[in-house]
C-alpha cells in the first residue's frame, strides 16, 4: 500500500496542533481538506488515526506512528525552506576563495574570521596561486572569486575586477636591522645584506627586477628562497637580510614589533590588489556578501595605511637620486 507523502504531513499537522482547523492553518490549507485528506487515509487504512471524542485530537497507536514519518517529510520540507532561505539571503553556502600566498595569509585570513563571527554559516574554501593560476581556477568554475594583483592591461571583458588596494611595495626587515635607522642609504647599502627572493610566479619577482635595473645593479646576494610568510618572517627576525614586501602584508604585523619597514622610497609597480570574478549569469550570494565584506574591510585598511604612511620619514636614497639622474625623454 502506497501512502501520498502530502496526507501524511497533514496527518502531522493535525497532531501537532492538536485540530484539523488549526492544522489546516499551520499548512496553509483549507479545514475541509484536511478534514477529507484524514478521512480518506482512515477508509483506505482500515483503521482509526484518532481517538474519538478526545479534545484536542490525539492520535491512536497508529496515527501516533504514521504521524511521526510524516513530521519527519514535514521537518525536511521546513528545512529545505529555510535552506532556500539562507542561500538566497547570503547566509549560508560555501565561498571558494583563491589568492597570492603571502598577502592571503596575512591579510585576507583575518578578515575571513571577522566575517564568520558574523557569518557563522558561510564555509570559506582557501587555495593559493598566483595571477596565472587563479585565472584558470575563475575559468574552469574552481573558485568563486580571486584575490589578486593585476594590470590594467591583463583585464579581459569576461571578468569583473575590483580594485581595493594599490600596490606599494617596502624594503621589510627585522626592527634591529641597522638600516633602520641609516639617515643615507647609499646603492653600496643595498648590496651588503643578504636578501630573501620573493615566491616564484609573484609579480614582486618583476618589482626587484626593476629595482635592480634602477640602480644599475645586476643581482643582489640572495640567500633564503622558496619558504612560507611565517619562515621568512622567522628568516628575516634572525638575520640582517632584506626583503621585498607588500605593505599591507608589512603592515600586517606592526603590533608583534619583529620586522618593520626600511623608510627607503623605492620605484612602485603600476598595478592594483582587487577581486576578480567571472562575469556569468549563476551567482553565488554568499560570494556577493563576502566581497561586500571585503570591501569595507580593505576601506578601513586603506585608512590605516595611509597614516602609517605619512608618519614615515620617506627617504629618497638612491632610488630616487638614480632616477632624477637620467636624461628626460
Amino acid at each position: 500500500m502506497k501512502i501520498d507523502e502530502r496526507h501524511l504531513v497533514q496527518l502531522a499537522a493535525v497532531i501537532e496542533t492538536g485540530g484539523v482547523t488549526e492544522g489546516a492553518a499551520l499548512l496553509g490549507m483549507t479545514q475541509s481538506a484536511v478534514s477529507r485528506t484524514i478521512s480518506n487515509l482512515e477508509k483506505r487504512i482500515g483503521e482509526e488515526l484518532f481517538i474519538a471524542g478526545r479534545r484536542p485530537m490525539q492520535p491512536t497507536p497508529l496515527g501516533e506512528q504514521l504521524g511521526q514519518q510524516g513530521k519527519a517529510i514535514l521537518s525536511s520540507s521546513r528545512k529545505a525552506d529555510e535552506i532556500i532561505r539562507s542561500f538566497k539571503s547570503g547566509s549560508s553556502g560555501r565561498v571558494r576563495l583563491g589568492g597570492v600566498p603571502f598577502f592571503m595569509d596575512a591579510v585576507i585570513s583575518p578578515m575571513v574570521a571577522s566575517f564568520q563571527r558574523s557569518e557563522p554559516g558561510i564555509m570559506i574554501d582557501q587555495s593559493y596561486g598566483n595571477y596565472p593560476d587563479l585565472m584558470a581556477g575563475l575559468e574552469s568554475g574552481q573558485i568563486d572569486l580571486a584575490v589578486t594583483p593585476t594590470g590594467a592591461s591583463d583585464l579581459r571583458a569576461d571578468y569583473a575586477f575590483e580594485p581595493i588596494l594599490s600596490a606599494r611595495n617596502v624594503l621589510a626587515c627585522s626592527v634591529g636591522h641597522p638600516l633602520v635607522h641609516k639617515r643615507t642609504i647609499a646603492i653600496e647599502d643595498i648590496v651588503h645584506y643578504p636578501w630573501v627572493a620573493p615566491l616564484p610566479g609573484s609579480p614582486l619577482v618583476l618589482d626587484l627586477h626593476n629595482i635592480l635595473i634602477t640602480l644599475g645593479i645586476s643581482e643582489v646576494a640572495i640567500r633564503y628562497a622558496g619558504g612560507s610568510l611565517l619562515s621568512v618572517i622567522n628568516y628575516l627576525i634572525g638575520t640582517d637580510a632584506l626583503a621585498l614586501m607588500p605593505f599591507s602584508v608589512a603592515f600586517s604585523f606592526r603590533g608583534e614589533n619583529k620586522i618593520t619597514v626600511i623608510p627607503l622610497d623605492i620605484p612602485q609597480p603600476e598595478r592594483a590588489l582587487g577581486v576578480m570574478t567571472k562575469r556569468k549569469p549563476y551567482a553565488n550570494p554568499a560570494s556577493r556578501k563576502f566581497i561586500g565584506h571585503l570591501r569595507r574591510e580593505f576601506s578601513e585598511l586603506r585608512r590605516m595605511i595611509e597614516k602609517q604612511d605619512s608618519a614615515i620619514p620617506w627617504a629618497h636614497g638612491p632610488f630616487m637620486a638614480e632616477r632624477d639622474r637620467r636624461p628626460m625623454a
